[in-house]
């Protein structure tokens, strides 16, 4: 019984930490472009450095 006492303030505890960064990632702009980073793996590397966009 003595580690519920343990075990429940520390899984609010992460839980909290979860919905913390969950909250920062959207106010900071880390979900804004979901489609390109899954379409840049179709994208061919010659197309890339030729638009400008590779090394």
């Amino acid at each position: 019984m003595s580690v519920v006492f343990i075990a429940l303030p520390v899984a609010l505890l992460l839980a909290a930490a979860g919905v913390a960064a969950f909250i920062w990632a959207t106010r900071t702009g880390q979900m804004d472009d979901l489609e390109t980073p899954a379409q840049r793996v179709l994208l061919d590397d010659d197309d890339r450095v030729r638009r400008g966009d590779g090394e």
